[in-house]
């Protein structure tokens, strides 16, 4: 017996595949399209360090071909959404999508095999992630590190601290183009570690090269070091600080001269250059040395402090322990000592605490950086999970989006990709900044976009699954009329076949009714004052002007026979009320109350009742006038 064929089966397949191949088509195009925006957005960023260095064009490709690789798992998400926009709005501009649908088949079936397949490469994006980019963004970096260090003296900009010199940062307030002259600089030399930190600060600098372009002199006039000797063998009567004042002083700095690749082990210990094995262990390390670094820093900073305060060294302290000296009479040894000691013991101490206060700070400083950098650690690892999920995400938006929008091409659909890119990248950045700051927990910067970005997704695809038209050109302009209060024309025409004339005589008897009830209805509620809130938010509907409307758009739809030109004319210049404007703006009670609480919406509720109270005493009085002008017109052209 042969077997039986099931002729809607293999239609569905060969839909699918034509639906993935359409699909693949798009992606593949927009997928390069994507990544030369971003590779550009990359070189424009770095476009500054490339310029006078003397690269080769074998630089230049490995920067191109390891940008590349870095930025294919930002592309793809961007891509995704771009192609699935052109791909529904084709579809619904040439009937396919009506068409589909008509054969029974749902949006969420039609999108299915784009689901698995946008699924499939979120799978692939995650794993390209975790091993390919990790060390690409090592190669990357180690290259960008290559070239800025081919002629740093050149690069230190104002106002910020530069870093790209090993062992140092400077600060440079102002600088003078035409005479090279630096001012108000501060350098932080960390070249023999940060626990024998040097710290100059100088009014004005100028920088040279030696002939050999091996060194940087960096020579600074009127200015102070401070540094730092804690970690020294100190005697009991030293101080844990020298100072130096220096009317000139020359600070000779080590350079690479020419492009000279670096070993990218020196770009491991970067975040972004790490799989998620490799993160778990780096975080849990950082994490232990932050606890043990901060734990060591808390004792220095006691033991430092108690011994500013009491003017005595550590080993003044024990000795005094041991010999069971319990206190010192600061107070009678201050008052019975010399004008020239007060003066003395008072620049010491002032000299102290500016000493302690540098202290702090530079803690504070290396305590912030590691922060910085384990905060960076676990963005890290979240990011292979969210860029991953955002090939779902986008494609949830793009294709909802396409079917509503029914425009293919490249004119709508990079409108709305852009714009939907600049939402997700702002809060992507925002997530990031402040999780890497520290001022939010790092799960929740890393995944704020994603939060954003998943209710859009949800709400396009229920809305387009229910055929709404929320980007209908006649549905958005209805809805900026609402908000604002803006008229709506009146269309009556004359028509060219009438089987029954109007009724003239009762439509007078309207007329002249509606004339009588606006001039009442002005009267009765002041318009043009400011309404109560409580008239605003807490009356119910107006049934008197729902009763007026009514009966002013019944007789309209009975004079729209007439055959008289005057009497359409006239029935045009009546105006389009809006009844429910200027009375509570939601049905239930709860939603007003809560409409007054939200201050916003509140505020542009009632602002907005506010002119369509105007506008509504403006249509009372073009109703009263024009009603009396159809009356006349009937009396004159004796239409009755």
């Amino acid at each position: 017996m042969p077997t039986m064929k099931f002729p809607k089966f293999h239609i569905i397949k060969k839909l699918d595949l034509f639906i993935i191949k359409t699909f693949a088509t798009n992606l593949a195009g927009t997928f390069f399209i994507c990544l030369f925006i971003f590779i550009m957005q990359l070189l424009w960023r770095w476009i500054d360090d490339f310029v006078d260095k003397g690269l080769d064009f074998y630089v230049l490709a490995q920067f191109f071909m390891l940008s590349s690789i870095t930025l294919v798992s930002q592309a793809l998400p961007f891509a995704i959404l771009l192609a699935s926009l052109m791909t529904f709005g084709n579809f619904g501009e040439k009937l396919e999508l009506l068409a589909m649908k008509a054969a029974g088949i749902p949006l969420l079936r039609i999108m299915t095999p784009l689901i698995v397949f946008c699924a499939m490469l979120g799978g692939i994006s995650f794993y390209f992630q975790n091993v390919v980019s990790p060390y690409a963004q090592m190669k990357l970096y180690t290259l960008l590190y290559s070239i800025k260090q081919t002629s740093p003296e050149s690069e230190i900009p104002e106002g910020i601290f530069y870093d790209r010199l090993e062992g140092y940062n400077i600060y440079v307030d102002k600088k003078n183009m035409d005479t090279g002259m630096l001012y108000d600089v501060v350098i932080y030399d960390t070249s023999g570690g940060f626990e024998n930190t040097n710290i100059l600060l100088a009014d004005s600098a100028t920088i040279t090269n030696t002939a050999d372009e091996r060194h940087m002199i960096l020579t600074m006039y009127s200015g102070e070091q401070f540094s730092n000797l804690q970690e020294q063998k100190i005697q009991k009567k030293n101080v844990p600080y020298r100072r130096e004042t220096f009317s000139r002083k020359d600070v000779v700095i080590e350079l690479e001269g020419g492009f000279e690749m670096k070993d990218a082990s020196i770009m491991k210990s970067n975040a972004d250059s790490k799989n998620m094995k490799e993160l778990e262990v780096a975080i849990d390390t950082i994490s232990y040395q932050n606890d043990s670094i901060a734990q060591n820093y808390w004792k220095n900073l006691k033991r430092t402090t108690y011994d500013a305060v009491t003017n005595l060294d550590h080993e003044d302290t024990v000795m005094m322990q041991k010999n069971n000296i319990l206190s010192i009479k600061y107070d009678s040894i201050y008052t019975t000592a010399t004008k020239q000691s007060k003066l003395v013991w008072k620049r010491a101490q002032l000299n102290k605490v500016k000493q302690m206060k540098v202290d702090y700070e530079i803690k504070h400083n290396i305590l912030h950086s590691r922060e910085k950098d384990l905060n960076k650690h676990k963005i890290s690892w979240w990011k292979k999970f969210t860029l991953s999920l955002g090939c779902l995400i986008f494609f949830f938006i793009g294709a909802p989006l396409g079917a509503i929008v029914r425009k293919g091409g490249l004119g709508y659909p990079v409108l709305i990709s852009v714009a939907t890119f600049i939402l997700y990248h702002i809060f992507d950045t925002a997530g990031y900044k402040m999780s890497r700051e520290g001022e939010w927990h790092v799960w929740f910067g890393a995944w704020l976009s994603t939060m954003v970005l998943s209710p859009l997704g949800l709400f396009f695809t229920y809305q387009s699954n229910k055929d709404s038209e929320i980007f209908n050109s006649d549905s958005i302009n209805r809805f900026f009329r609402m908000l604002f209060a803006i008229p709506e024309k009146r269309n009556v025409t004359l028509k060219e076949v009438i089987i029954d004339d109007p009724d003239y005589a009762k439509a007078k008897d309207v007329m002249l009714e509606l004339h009588n009830s606006a001039r009442e209805y002005i009267k009765i509620n002041r318009l043009k004052n400011m309404p109560s809130i409580k008239s605003v938010f807490f009356n119910e509907n107006d049934h008197t002007l729902d009763e007026f409307n009514d009966k002013m758009e019944n007789i309209i739809e009975e004079l729209g026979n007439s055959r008289n030109r005057k009497v359409v004319i006239m029935l045009n210049e009546l105006p389009v009320l809006s009844p429910h404007a200027t009375v509570s703006p939601f049905k239930r009670r709860a939603l007003n109350i809560l409409s007054i609480v939200v201050f916003p919406i509140g505020t542009i509720i009632y602002l907005r009742a506010i002119k369509f109270r105007r506008r509504l005493a403006k249509d009372l009085v073009r109703i009263e006038m024009n009603s009396k002008n159809i009356i006349e017109i009937i009396n004159k052209e004796k239409l009755v």
